[in-house]
């Protein structure tokens, strides 16, 4: 069918490309690029003997002559960008100069500041239309998935949404006294920014963790959840009709906001730097190098993770609840592709979206987030590539 580049080599890379493998009917070829090559060479290694051909090459993603550089001699039908969200205009810059579809599972945001907003890739829309080429922004699983459930209980089940809960729950145990399951910088920047929840056309801003519930998650049991600001929230309020309040409640232990406290009270989540011994260097990066790196935790963590979506809204003038979600297993997904399950659920959404361009299930001209487009064939996809959905219709609420 075609060919992706890939560009980064962290954990939902791995589990992205390992899915890519196993859908070789779509991807026929893949190049993996990074910063660092080894790391793709060692992953292609691991993947050696498989119907999909695949390549590696160094690149930066900050240089956007070097990326274009490399999308025009390996000519690829898709780029998937699951580099880091600082990155995502320079890969975009490099699509539009090249004319290729790209795919992302993270909307961008500047380094210097924790702001999580589409404006910057929204501004994008009309080059993206002008040069015939799709851009799909944030195909993981929150955002991503979260969005197509929107877009399919909007499709099937609702005349209009009133309401929007995301519950991401993550049971899993690593063993660790505080470790973050995706990239330490990313995480602990969107769980110590303000939160907030989009009601009744605005965003309501709420202090970090200042709104709690518990919930009793189908397979897992009850958590307590923090309502946090996620990046969702601004493209469901523009997509989904007739909606009136949205907010996205995360799962965290008492022991991840122990020390995640002390760590800010002593400066090491700053993103301003400052120096130390001669240097400039910048906290919350020296934290990243001394935690454990999110890729080591799949051997050791057991549990669950259930992500999902809970609608009130009505159809045909009666009110309907309707509550779509995931349940998946850190072991098995690291059995099967050597990584945990927070990695496994913005990986296979990642590969699903990348092979929906390539397809031309989903193509338009223009950039675009996951729940502008038919949500049905992404469905069926989940269920094929494993991600199965469950769904109920008489589902606890949140208050």
């Amino acid at each position: 069918m075609g060919k992706a580049l890939i560009i980064g080599c962290g954990g939902v890379a791995s589990v992205a490309i390992h899915k890519c493998c196993q859908n070789s009917e779509v991807f026929e070829e893949i190049c993996i690029a990074s910063r660092t090559k080894s790391k793709c060479d060692a992953l292609k290694e691991k993947l050696a003997g498989g119907r999909t051909k695949i390549t590696t090459a160094q690149v930066d993603a900050d240089d956007v002559d070097a990326l274009i550089a490399l999308i025009e001699k390996e000519k690829p039908d898709v780029v998937l960008n699951l580099a880091l969200p600082y990155q995502d205009l320079t890969i975009m810059d490099a699509c539009l100069a090249t004319k290729t579809h790209y795919v992302d599972t993270a909307n961008y945001e500047p380094e210097d500041t924790a702001k999580f907003e589409y404006k910057w890739q929204w501004a994008y829309r009309e080059k993206f239309e002008k040069a015939g080429i799709t851009a799909l922004l944030g195909s993981g699983f929150d955002p991503g998935v979260t969005g197509v459930f929107s877009a399919y209980a909007m499709k099937h089940y609702f005349d209009e949404i009133h309401y929007i809960d995301i519950l991401d729950c993550n049971a899993g145990d690593h063993g660790y006294p505080f470790a973050t399951n995706f990239n330490p910088e990313i995480n602990i920047r969107e769980v110590s920014a303000n939160g907030s929840y989009w009601e009744d056309g605005r965003f309501i801003e709420t202090k970090p963790m200042e709104i709690k519930r518990v919930y009793d998650f189908p397979e897992v049991g009850p958590k307590d959840m923090y309502l946090l600001h996620h990046e969702e929230l601004e493209s469901l309020a523009l997509n989904i009709k007739g909606v009136k309040r949205i907010r996205f409640f995360m799962t965290f232990g008492e022991s991840y906001l122990t020390h995640l406290k002390c760590l800010e009270d002593v400066g090491m989540t700053s993103i301003e730097p400052i120096e130390f011994e001669g240097k400039q260097i910048v906290p919350l990066q020296f934290l990243k190098a001394v935690l454990p790196d999110p890729a080591s935790l799949g051997p050791r963590t057991k549990g669950k993770t259930n992500i999902g979506c809970i609608f009130q809204g009505v159809k045909d003038g009666k009110p309907v609840r309707y509550y779509v979600y995931n349940v998946c297993d850190h072991q098995e997904c690291y059995k099967e592709v050597g990584s945990q399950a927070v990695s496994y659920t913005t990986g296979v959404p990642a590969m699903i979206g990348a092979m929906l361009v390539m397809t031309g299930k989903w193509r338009k001209p223009g950039v675009y987030n996951v729940e502008e487009f038919d949500p049905d064939p992404f469905m069926d996809a989940l269920n094929q590539w494993g991600l199965p959905w469950q769904e109920s219709f008489d589902p606890q609420l949140v208050d």
